[in-house]
């Protein structure tokens, strides 16, 4: 057993989230650390062989790494600062981590007051649901010192199988809202799509199937990430003929869903937007049907 695994682990927040990703820390060889508010929610894990922890502090005192998955920005100050918190028994060198999706000011703020008493502060959002908290596969991301992600990438490795290394504290953080940024204007975009189809007379759970079928060979919005900036390309670049390409099929889809959606008298604004923004937004300009539009 290699000496970085033989610290022991605590895990604050045992809800959807936080209860699979510490069920994947049960055989830790350094022992696992519990706490909850709700008792119930600890006892599969103290059956497990974890130790019940009965306040923040309690889980300090023992652990050397201590991951908080809870609600919002309060409750996480209060885990980490309040009368109870963290910081009261924290020894120097402990490792805080935290799981929830906070403002990245509230993230630098707390690292500010974790230094004071030589304590590494890290933001560590995930990606992936509770499904892949399940299967060990969860996408995390850190921000904060090389020391403190090289304290915390072997436990992050039990519940998530992508740990990337963002940057300083804030920087996870920054980088789950431009995750969940992509997420939800998707969604928004998704249900623009169940309306025209809807509108044409289709089974729009049948389109959700070919939706999920297709992404799930393609790889969704995900597949044209790939540079390393948004700067326009230019056109001796590699991907400026790919692009071009990505950019020429879209607006013209794009420009048949309008005109499908004027015909049905379903307003699709995304699209519109889309359609104007789509070759910008590739970085390779709009092309011909873009321009014949504006």
């Amino acid at each position: 057993m290699s000496e970085i695994r033989e610290f022991t682990v605590g895990f604050i927040g045992l809800g959807n989230m936080g209860a699979p990703m510490a069920r994947r820390l049960l055989d830790w060889p350094g022992g696992l650390v519990v706490c909850d508010t709700r008792a119930e929610a600890v006892v599969p894990f103290t059956e497990g062989g974890a130790v019940r922890a009965i306040s923040a502090a309690e889980v300090a005192e023992r652990c050397a790494v201590v991951s908080v998955a809870v609600l919002d920005d309060a409750q996480v100050r209060a885990v980490v600062a309040g009368p109870n918190g963290l910081l009261q028994t924290a020894k120097p060198g402990t490792v805080i981590a935290v799981h929830s999706t906070i403002a990245d000011a509230t993230a630098v703020r707390l690292a500010a007051e974790c230094a004071e008493v030589g304590v590494e502060f890290v933001d560590a959002p995930i990606s992936g649901g509770a499904p892949a908290a399940q299967r060990g596969a969860l996408a995390v991301m850190v921000g904060g010192t090389e020391t403190a992600f090289a304290a915390v990438r072997e436990p992050f490795f039990r519940f998530g199988s992508l740990i990337v290394h963002a940057g300083p504290v804030g920087a996870g953080t920054r980088m789950k809202l431009a995750r969940n940024l992509m997420h939800f204007v998707a969604f928004t975009a998704a249900a623009e799509a169940q309306r025209l189809a809807e509108s044409a007379g289709l089974d729009i759970t049948e389109l959700g199937k070919v939706v999920r079928h297709s992404d799930s060979h393609t790889g969704g919005p995900g597949s044209i990430m790939l540079r390393d900036s948004t700067a326009p390309v230019a056109a001796d670049d590699f991907w400026f003929p790919i692009l071009s390409h990505v950019r020429n099929l879209g607006e013209k889809d794009l420009a048949l869903a309008l005109d499908l959606g004027r015909r049905l008298g379903v307003d699709l604004p995304l699209a519109q937007q889309s359609l104007h923004r789509l070759g910008d937004d590739l970085g390779v300009g709009p092309g011909d049907i873009a321009k014949e539009r504006q």
